[in-house]
């Protein structure tokens, strides 16, 4: 009589540790406002943020202009002290040399600037930008002492060929391909369907995409990295329903277009967890 030997079950993958996770609440103005509108965007958001301090205490606001404006926020933040932090729109690859037009991690450094937005819709569409150069400039990012904020998301077309995790999983993992395992990350959750459509993901739909998507980083930068990493929703964000996506699990904060550009209405989503009282 043959031995018969149990085959033992693959054991499942063990939960994430928890971590405490600062919200994140950042607008990103696109190709709007010059330099004196941006100095009175600011001063308006600032003075209506500050008698509620205590509404966002926990939560980091950034706010991302044009290039010809930073210098301009950037004196206004540090002269007036004002609890806002700087991010770029863009980035070269590259350090310094003949290209012409471009702006280096480097130079952005200098203007105190905290995070830099690389591989958002509009420039891998509009601007023909590869998976490649979305890495190479992450990692230029990375080692100009810049936070890299990874734009990722689906085409509507994407989403009925493929469903909604895998384009931006893909995008995802050529993006951090070159960096180290220690090296500090946001990612954005963006579908292309809903940016600027007024179609917002439901709750339910980002929180789906970024749990696939901290799931990856555990493959890619490792456990410790994948439970500190802020996964940001964006698309269509609004005071109305920015608090059903911060409700959920492993969305930790938003990546504001339009909205972000009207400084009463992007305090309120700063202001997030008043609508989760309210609700």
């Amino acid at each position: 009589m043959s031995e018969t030997t149990d085959v033992p079950e693959t054991p499942a993958r063990p939960a994430l540790p928890p971590t405490a996770r600062t919200p994140l609440i950042a607008g990103n103005w696109k190709m709007n406002l010059d330099h004196l509108q941006a100095i009175a965007l600011v001063q308006k958001l600032a003075w209506s943020l500050k008698d509620a301090r205590h509404d966002y205490a926990d939560t980091e606001v950034a706010v991302f202009p044009p290039f010809t404006d930073l210098r301009s926020v950037q004196t206004l933040l540090t002269a007036d002290k004002l609890p806002l932090a700087l991010g770029a729109q863009d980035l070269s690859p590259h350090e310094s040399g003949a290209y012409t037009g471009d702006i280096s991690g480097a130079m952005l450094q200098k203007l105190g600037v905290h995070y830099a937005l690389v591989g958002h819709s509009e420039r891998r569409h509009g601007h023909g930008e590869s998976d490649e150069t979305v890495g190479a400039k992450a990692l230029a990012a990375h080692r100009a002492g810049l936070i890299p904020m990874i734009c990722v998301g689906e085409t509507a077309e994407d989403l009925a060929e493929h469903g909604a995790a895998a384009v931006p999983l893909a995008q995802l993992a050529a993006a951090v391909a070159d960096l180290p395992a220690d090296a500090e990350v946001v990612v954005a959750y963006e579908p292309v369907w809903a940016i600027g459509s007024g179609q917002a993901a439901t709750p339910e739909q980002a929180e789906d995409v970024a749990r696939a998507i901290r799931e990856a980083l555990r493959d890619l930068l490792g456990d410790e990295r994948a439970a500190a990493t802020r996964i940001l929703y964006g698309g269509s964000v609004t005071s109305q329903n920015i608090a059903g996506f911060l409700a959920q699990g492993n969305v930790d904060g938003a990546l504001v277009g339009g909205a972000s550009l009207k400084a009463d209405e992007f305090s309120k989503i700063v202001q997030f967890r008043k609508h989760v009282t309210a609700g």
